[in-house]
């Protein structure tokens, strides 16, 4: 697997106050591995891909879709997320697979933070939601998704958001 990114920063020193709403940040490729993709449907797609040689066409050049969303998750956890400030995520909204992706496509996607908020109950954190779009090397959209994630604040005494970018 090969991923580039052009992530300026890295993601070891973001905190929840670094991430403002209306911020997009493009991340990739990442390139469908035909090893990859076979090994996966192998290994967690038993009888629901079929086997090749039983003439299953839908499958061959395809990668399955939660193969997809791993790269997804892969770019998403090395280039947007901080490795030490990370909490947890409660989970994701709204996940959509729009176009097949087939083994070779290279994938990037684009992330853009819609909603920071500090909690009240434990200001030491705050939760960070991003609507996640993936895109093959076509530019077509071929995954969507709604992430939500809870990372550590650099100032512990607030309990206010960042505020949202002025328009210019």
């Amino acid at each position: 697997m090969v991923i580039a990114s052009n992530s300026v920063a890295a993601n070891s020193d973001r905190y929840f106050e670094d991430y403002v709403c209306g911020s997009v940040s493009e991340y990739g490729p990442v390139t469908v591995d035909a090893s990859e993709a076979n090994d996966f449907k192998r290994q967690f797609g038993p009888g629901f891909w079929g086997d090749q040689e039983e003439g299953n066409t839908r499958a061959q050049g395809a990668a399955s879709e939660w193969h997809v969303l791993g790269l997804m998750m892969r770019l998403f956890v090395i280039h947007f997320l901080p490795k030490t400030t990370s909490i947890a995520s409660p989970g994701v909204d709204e996940l959509r697979w729009l176009k097949s992706v087939r083994v070779g496509d290279a994938l990037r996607i684009r992330v853009t933070v819609f909603e920071t908020r500090r909690s009240r109950s434990k200001p030491d954190r705050g939760m960070v939601r991003a609507f996640i779009e993936m895109f093959n090397q076509d530019g077509e959209l071929v995954l969507t998704l709604k992430s939500m994630n809870l990372i550590r604040c650099r100032q512990v005494g607030s309990t206010e958001s960042p505020p949202a970018p002025h328009e210019t």
